[in-house]
């Protein structure tokens, strides 16, 4: 008889319950099914990334374990607590647990660029403005930027500016959980690395679990310390980073080294329609 997968989550060896656990994850749009089954564990403290390529659901994924989308099967759990189901009340509660670094930084071009990082803290922890502007200023020191840029409006701010100021929000709430969307896309290679090692930085100095996406191999193997693969909906792989070049799997070697030939199925009439 299979697991039942809304159980409670097991306890490791060293009685550490998983900070997220995910079995049989499924979710489709219409006849698309997109998560088909997805089985995934993070443990406290890991950083872990799932790679995959577009379209392949990682931000499928992301959505659902942040409650943005409902899934038709399957259990994840934040803290050995179940979170399908959750009223928005309920699910309001345990995203305080998390921090959220977005694809495009997702700042908002109306608020000065302090009042974007102290968000959180004035509107879910009604931190009083004085004490959240002193807060603000510290994590864009954490990432590298002067209390002045507080001043400024998004729109004053270059890419990888935008994306810093994205991480210090993301970081200033102290989460426990921290979950990076392509966090170097469309950044050039040398600013790529810079929030590369903030991210490293950052997650250790807080103590924060921290689960990425991204197809950028470069970054991935920066960030993490183990890897997952998804593909057609289903984890084809998900191992130390440290054995990524050895996995054995001809999914991972066609995807990391970037040949069009293997098992990985691309539609080519699509590009070139």
């Amino acid at each position: 008889m299979s697991p039942d997968p809304r159980a409670p989550a097991p306890r490791a060896p060293g009685g550490t319950t998983p900070k997220i656990r995910i079995r049989g994850l499924k979710k489709a749009f219409g006849s698309n099914v997109v998560l088909d089954g997805v089985d995934l564990e993070i443990a406290p403290g890991e950083s872990l990334v799932v790679i995959g390529g577009s379209g392949t659901g990682k931000s499928v994924l992301l959505k659902c374990i942040l409650g943005l989308l409902t899934p038709e099967a399957g259990s994840i759990q934040v803290d050995g607590e179940e979170t399908v189901g959750l009223s928005e009340r309920e699910m309001d509660r345990v995203r305080r647990k998390f921090g959220m670094l977005f694809q495009s930084a997702a700042l908002f071009d109306s608020l000065p660029v302090w009042e974007n990082v102290a968000f959180g803290l004035i509107q879910a922890k009604e931190m009083k403005r004085a004490e959240a502007r002193k807060l603000a200023d510290r994590r864009l020191a954490d990432v590298g930027l002067e209390p002045r840029v507080g001043e400024l409006y998004p729109a004053e701010l270059s890419g990888g500016m935008r994306k810093r100021v994205g991480l210090a929000r993301a970081i200033a709430t102290s989460p426990e959980i921290i979950f990076f969307d392509e966090p170097t896309t469309g950044l050039d290679p040398i600013m790529g690395h810079i929030i590369d090692k903030l991210i490293v930085k950052l997650t250790s100095k807080l103590g924060a679990t921290g689960l990425s996406i991204t197809h950028d191999m470069a970054s991935a193997r920066r960030i993490s310390t183990r890897m997952a693969m998804l593909y057609k909906g289903r984890i084809v792989w998900n191992g130390p980073t440290a054995e990524i070049d050895r996995s054995g799997n001809p999914y991972v070697e066609q995807f990391i080294h970037g040949t069009d030939e293997g098992p990985i199925d691309i539609p080519l009439q699509d590009h070139f329609a």
